[in-house]
């Protein structure tokens, strides 16, 4: 867990490095100006992207006597994971997935498919809850808005530089210097903004699959849920929905996966499986 936690931390340094590098030689006003327009569009992200994505994939939500026996494996987790419960959400959708989300843990919400209740057996379940709740405990929605945050920076910047090549910005005398300035500026920096951002990301995954079966003190129900998520996910992909929200579920609910590791929202669902084989709860 604290070598998860320190990889991110690492990884957000390394995105804020990277913009502090950028401005210093790209001028303060263009990042000043990015920062301000990156801050109100993931400020608003953070506020209100779980009723937006919750709207999105239909979901409504449940109490007890809706679906109960969810409800109640939300509600143990929580008491494990000792936060308050969560509002629980049903997606009727076959493909096999979860999310959690909300900005914090007195404002958060979980969002399971109807594929993955009819599924998982109630264990596998509970590990899948668990995983999510971890989310929320960690406070993943924070973390990610944060490095979305930084990233929207780079681009915001590398966009400017691009427009700024179109009408001649980078100077008459277009020299070497000039062009590997652009290069980098405008589309490699971008790039390596991208490839950390997804970093991060699988990064808390690793993190939630270990917390989570730590809540429930037994790592073999996750495992053996994403197991069947994985083969699952890929007979029944997500229809409707937005790529862009791919990382928030428990595995990529659309067809297919990212070639290269690096432009991965999730880490390798078999690397997953076995980091949670190899803890000492695996029962």
């Amino acid at each position: 867990m604290v070598k998860n936690q320190i990889k991110t931390v690492v990884l957000l340094a390394l995105l804020t490095a990277l913009l502090l590098w950028i401005g210093s030689f790209w001028g303060n006003q263009g990042i000043i100006i990015g920062l301000a327009f990156a801050l109100i569009i993931n400020f608003g992200s953070y506020f209100f992207s779980d009723k937006i994505v919750l709207r999105m994939y239909g979901a409504k939500e449940v109490k007890r006597e809706n679906a109960p026996e969810l409800y109640d494996i939300v509600k143990e987790v929580s008491q494990y994971a000792n936060i308050p419960m969560p509002k629980v959400y049903i997606i009727h959708k076959q493909n096999p997935n979860a999310f959690a989300t909300g900005r914090n843990p007195k404002h958060a919400a979980i969002a399971c498919t109807t594929g993955i209740l009819d599924l998982l057996s109630k264990d596998e379940l509970k590990g899948v809850v668990a995983h999510e709740l971890a989310h929320i405990k960690n406070r993943d929605i924070l973390i990610a808005t944060i490095a979305a945050t930084i990233a929207g920076v780079i681009s915001y910047v590398a966009m400017i530089a691009r427009w700024g090549a179109m009408f001649g910005g980078f100077g008459r005398d277009r020299n070497n210097g000039n062009i590997i300035q652009f290069v980098v500026l405008a589309i490699i920096t971008p790039i390596i903004a991208m490839i950390i951002q997804f970093a991060i990301s699988r990064s808390r995954e690793y993190l939630a699959d270990e917390t989570g079966s730590k809540f429930i003190h037994n790592s073999a129900p996750l495992a053996k849920a994403l197991e069947k998520l994985e083969t699952g996910a890929k007979y029944h992909p997500m229809k409707g929905g937005n790529n862009a929200t791919a990382s928030l579920f428990i595995v990529n609910p659309f067809k297919g996966s990212s070639l290269f590791t690096l432009f991965s929202t999730h880490p390798a669902t078999a690397e997953r499986i076995k980091r949670l084989k190899s803890m000492k709860i695996y029962t």
